[in-house]
């Protein structure tokens, strides 16, 4: 198919000067609206104005520039039936190859603190909507281009092909496309539904529709097993650091679980502005150590925590990855380790392990609050608020009646953080410096603390315990005789409190409640 015209006219200008020169330059004729026609006329570019083509002026203050039958019938028109072909002559209709398109920036205009309904409403794209619908329709005979990033692909196709782009393109810009018109609907729903009133969706958050919007950036080798398929799709709106943003300085391909564990690894971090080191192994960590003025004894003091099980673990750190940190890390077999930044011989010294795979990302950046959380079931999705905020031990409660000392309390908060991250039943044994002793995943609460106990090898004297959820029983506590814990911070709540209370009293433990519950599944 020989391109012969185009309609040109994007909101997001980026490359658009550049990409309309090599077109004229194959003698494509171009056509295009208010601004795009300015700019490209501004860099001596030809063109002709949609109202010049139509015969008919843009009015309503530019709300209708290019709703009018030359355009939809250039569009439209299927070049293999000559009836139809025969109408576009009838009617002096020239067909349409080419259109290039992006749609007011609706999403950015409502996210502006300033955004009045009015700002909203006039940022509603009508026809550039309906000119993408109408190109993606007709990919068989049109081609139709909604990203910048598309630009020079495009230009490279039709530079080995003869100035042809294939049906395959066509028809995978054609699905991109419908998802971006998919996307921006979405967007106007869910904004005009938050301003509405509705006795049953008292939280605006929950829309009456939930649709995901997210780009594939690589095809993984498989899933969590070699027999499953895999894929890394972004979410290209997200600001807050992420996994997906990381730079990838050397070793193997990531596989599914590497991101996996590493998107758990890095949620721990980000809940400590010091130096902190995370291990994880199949999402749940395994050792969390930090230290005020080295991120190498934080490293050793999270190892110390389970070496057994920190074998063949993912390593995320928030301060840089000296050599001396780097030369404990060699010691062990390790999946990858994300971090800020590397000094150079401490790169130099981990890029000798070929498999092991190096990340850096930059961890300055605020969470954001607005994202949701969803787990998969068969034929639905559960949706809900992320479990985020700072964790405040000022609300919560002492029931064992004596004062918890500040540095007991700095272990608390410690232990609190961690066990939040857990998967449930979660208990974890810690001091203020490094977790000591971790039950997970455990199906009753008292074999959670049964495992921690294990792990923790007799280091419990002085430590604290967190439980994600409050103790159903006080056999949990019961199971701490002669650990000399110092305290126990967990949720409360349970129908039996003040026998889990008694116990903690008669093992001269502190006990805290949070009033809070960090259940993860």
């Amino acid at each position: 198919m020989k391109i012969l015209r185009a309609l040109v006219s994007v909101s997001n200008k980026e490359g658009i000067v550049d990409f309309v020169k090599v077109l004229r330059k194959q003698k494509i004729e171009i056509i295009s609206t208010g601004g795009t026609s300015k700019l490209l006329e501004e860099n001596n570019i030809k063109v002709m104005s949609v109202s010049d083509y139509t015969g008919f002026p843009e009015i309503l203050q530019g709300r209708v520039k290019t709703l009018h039958p030359k355009i939809y019938g250039g569009l439209l028109v299927r070049r293999a039936d000559p009836h139809q072909l025969e109408q576009l002559k009838e009617f002096g209709i020239s067909e349409i190859h080419m259109v290039v398109i992006n749609l007011y920036p609706f999403e950015q205009t409502i996210a502006k603190a300033d955004c009045t309904l009015s700002d909203a409403i006039e940022n509603i794209d009508i026809g550039g909507v309906s000119l993408i619908r109408a190109a993606a329709k007709n990919y068989q005979d049109v081609i139709v281009i909604t990203d910048p990033k598309d630009y020079a692909l495009i230009l490279e196709e039709m530079n080995k092909n003869n100035h042809e782009i294939s049906s395959e393109t066509r028809m995978r810009l054609a699905v991109k496309a419908f998802s971006m018109t998919a996307a921006y609907d979405r967007h106007i729903s869910n904004y005009l539904y938050g301003l509405t009133d509705n006795q049953k969706d008292t939280d605006k958050f929950f829309t009456p529709s939930f649709q995901l919007r997210y780009r594939k950036v690589q095809d993984l080798r498989y899933g969590e097993n070699p027999h499953q398929g895999g894929a890394l799709y972004v979410d290209e709106t997200t600001q807050e650091p992420s996994i997906p943003k990381a730079k990838i300085l050397g070793g193997k391909e990531l596989s599914f679980n590497n991101i996996y564990d590493l998107h758990h690894g890095l949620d721990i971090a980000k809940e400590f502005k010091e130096p902190i080191c995370v291990i994880i192994k199949h999402t749940n960590p395994c050792g969390v150590g930090r230290d005020k003025h080295s991120m190498t004894k934080a490293f050793q003091a999270a190892l110390d925590s389970d070496p057994q099980s920190a074998f063949g673990g993912v390593v995320v750190l928030n301060r840089e990855v000296s050599e001396e940190c780097a030369l404990l890390m060699n010691k062990i077999f390790l999946e990858a380790i994300l971090a800020p930044s590397f000094d150079k011989k401490a790169l130099s010294l981990l890029e000798k392990k070929k498999n092991l795979r190096l990340l850096t990302l930059d961890f300055n950046g605020d969470v954001s609050p607005e994202k949701v959380d969803f787990k998969k079931i068969t034929g639905g999705l559960l949706v809900q608020h992320r479990d985020l905020g700072t964790i405040d031990p000022k609300p919560w409660t002492v029931v064992t009646g004596e004062k918890v000392l500040d540095s007991i309390q700095e272990s608390l908060v410690f232990a609190w953080k961690v066990a939040k991250h857990m998967t449930s039943n979660a208990i974890v044994i810690a001091n203020a410096s490094h977790t000591v002793g971790m039950g997970v995943g455990q199906t009753s609460r008292v074999e959670a603390v049964k495992q921690a106990l294990e792990k923790a090898q007799g280091k419990t004297k002085g430590a604290v315990l967190a439980s994600d959820g409050f103790f159903p029983f006080r056999d949990s506590i019961d199971l701490l005789e002669g650990s000399h814990l110092a305290a126990i911070v967990q949720p409360g709540g349970s129908i039996r409190d003040e026998e889990v209370i008694q116990a903690a009293k008669e093992k001269k433990i502190t006990m805290v409640f949070t009033k809070t519950r960090h259940f993860k599944h």
